[in-house]
């Protein structure tokens, strides 16, 4: 497995890093796997070397900390994992039960470690930037946690590239802690985030994780998944024409290649110059073992082009501008792939 220090920290990560979005409980969302059918998967990917694994309070309402925390401690010894949790959605309704307020936050770090049955994570995150928070109260509250030696880390997720400069602004005034990960969503269909945020990240140092390298499985060819038939966001970011023209591009070079779909998207990821590390969502451990082949996977130059000439700017995906999109247009495509799939 390769490895990488994330962002200017001295803590080193497994390039590809577990997501837990689907573990959990079922009761939670129709696609989310039990303890039984999640401790395969954890398995697998640590038995590859994989010693970074995602977990959020919202995933499951809180179950999803629970079920990974057990598997975990039965498969692997605590110093040798770097465990990421997420605070911000919450786990229950009602007043103070999410954002980022300080008692939210002290709340919240205090029941993840419950849950996951440890006492620190190593990496502790925002999900998202509360603009009805002062951020002073934000990360001040985070500093007071890695102070107390319930996370050694800090880290952000899913705003814009201002929000970002504010947080570090705030850090940088106060003596704070900083964080050391952005984590986004990057990928063939949507890639918005390399105009500002990974700029940005790498002149400030952080590191940067990438979520949905398929696309909410978009680019895998398969669009009739029990996720993609019950989660109406997949339908909001990738359901427009040069969302789908991307995804037959992605055929078009694994037919090339002979390799699968999902092999040749995660590629594409795992070798932008802007990403550090990929997570990988996997439902069965074939699934994962995509993710392992694709970090040998070297796209050349044509093969680049065929992935990336459909994208045309679009709307930022996030909270804030959900369902808003402008309409793209696809660029010419190189007569070898469209030959190829002439003759397919």
């Amino acid at each position: 497995m390769q490895t990488i220090r994330l962002g200017n920290s001295g803590l080193e990560v497994s390039r590809l890093c577990l997501g837990t979005m689907n573990m959990g409980t079922p009761d939670w969302k129709p696609w989310i796997f039990d303890e039984k059918q999640s401790e395969p998967i954890v398995a697998h990917a640590l038995a590859n070397g994989v010693n970074f694994i995602d977990l959020a309070d919202f995933y499951s309402a809180g179950v999803g900390e629970e079920v990974v925390g057990r598997i975990v401690k039965r498969l692997a010894r605590r110093a040798d994992l770097v465990i990421t949790t997420k605070v911000g959605y919450g786990t229950r309704g009602g007043i103070n039960a999410s954002g980022h307020s300080r008692k939210h936050i002290m709340d919240s770090i205090d029941a993840s470690l419950t849950r996951l049955g440890m006492d620190y994570v190593d990496l502790y995150m925002l999900h998202f930037f509360d603009v009805n928070t002062p951020v002073e109260e934000t990360m001040g509250a985070l500093n007071d946690i890695v102070k107390a030696g319930k996370a050694r880390y800090i880290g952000v997720s899913t705003m814009l590239t201002g929000q970002l400069a504010k947080i570090l602004l705030c850090c940088e005034r106060n003596g704070w802690v900083k964080p050391i990960n952005m984590q986004l969503q990057l990928n063939l269909a949507y890639r918005e985030e390399e105009r500002e945020m990974i700029p940005f990240c790498r002149d400030q140092g952080l590191g940067v994780s990438v979520f949905s390298p398929l696309a909410r499985g978009l680019l895998t060819g398969d669009v009739q998944s029990t996720r993609n038939q019950t989660d109406f966001f997949t339908q909001q970011m990738y359901s427009d024409e040069a969302s789908f023209e991307i995804a037959r591009s992605v055929q078009r070079v694994a037919r090339a290649r002979g390799v699968s779909n999902a092999q040749v998207a995660q590629a594409w990821a795992l070798q932008h110059g802007g990403v550090d590390c990929m997570l990988v969502g996997a439902d069965t451990t074939a699934q994962f073992d995509s993710a392992l082949a694709a970090l040998e996977t070297r796209l050349d130059a044509e093969e680049l082009h065929e992935l990336e000439r459909n994208y045309t700017p679009c709307d930022v995906i996030n909270d804030y501008t959900a369902g808003k999109r402008i309409l793209r247009t696809p660029r010419p495509g190189i007569e070898r792939f469209l030959l190829s799939e002439a003759v397919a």
